[in-house]
């Protein structure tokens, strides 16, 4: 495999592993109902996924155009890295809407309670 194939691979992977890494931040915030950085940091994730999938496209194309490309363990790892971590990203951002749907309804619970009182 070439180095410049070995670079774009690692590429890749460190698009998606920074991609992992805010939403690792976002399940935080979310936790202590952080919900406007859970928010800019998922937007940070997406462009970090995106990135990971333009590498990747980049290289299917460039097969696609006829250039010969050998079977490589490091690019199914990234291949792999990246739908994970985007699968991750759905994941996170179906967790961030319910998480704010839950401190809503909290917050409508907790003024009516007051109101009682």
């Amino acid at each position: 495999m070439n180095e410049e194939f070995v670079e774009e691979s690692m590429g890749i992977i460190l698009s998606a592993g920074d991609a992992r890494n805010c939403c690792k931040t976002v399940l935080d915030c979310i936790a202590e109902a952080k919900f406007e950085e859970a928010e800019s940091e998922l937007e940070k994730a997406q462009r970090f996924i995106l990135e990971a999938h333009q590498k990747h496209t980049d290289m299917l194309q460039r097969e696609g155009n006829g250039e010969k490309i050998e079977y490589s363990l490091l690019f199914a790892h990234a291949q792999d890295t990246m739908m994970t971590v985007n699968s991750e990203i759905i994941l996170t951002k179906q967790l961030l809407k319910i998480g704010k749907s839950y401190d809503l309804r909290m917050k409508k619970l907790e003024d009516l309670l007051s109101h009682r009182e």
